[in-house]
């Protein structure tokens, strides 16, 4: 069970992390390192000549599928939600996740690209606890 809460929290976390695109930017510092998380930024959008207001509303929503996503796989992997639907909800977050990382893309946040695929990976491979 405790590999289970592990991987809930993780997965909760890994959501949450997200939330730095629709949360308030924080101060900038003299010297600081520019904010992530920016919806008003997408080098795939702008080129396609996309309003940054639509842009806004395309990441606002799939930040909404991959917190849902992930929220469902962690109740999942606790065993509050059948476990039959693990898998379609860590690829629902998942893909939530990589739209917008791929969309709104900084460098940083390579790291949750990778923490993406890994999850989509074990969906493949059956490694998932729940499973």
């Amino acid at each position: 069970m405790l590999v289970r809460l592990a991987v809930a929290a993780f997965l909760l976390a890994h959501a949450g992390i997200h939330a730095g695109f629709v949360s308030s930017r924080p101060a900038a510092t003299a010297g600081g390192p520019p904010w992530p998380f920016d919806l008003g930024r997408s080098w795939a959008l702008s080129n396609l000549g996309i309003d940054p207001e639509v842009g806004r509303l395309v990441g606002v929503a799939l930040v909404a599928l991959t917190f849902a996503g992930f929220a469902l796989a962690a109740l999942t992997s606790v065993g509050i939600v059948p476990a039959a639907i693990g898998p379609a909800a860590i690829v629902v977050g998942a893909v939530a996740s990589i739209g917008v990382l791929s969309l709104f893309f900084h460098p940083w946040l390579v790291v949750g690209l990778a923490i993406d695929l890994a999850l989509l990976w074990g969906v493949v491979a059956g490694s998932l606890p729940w499973r």
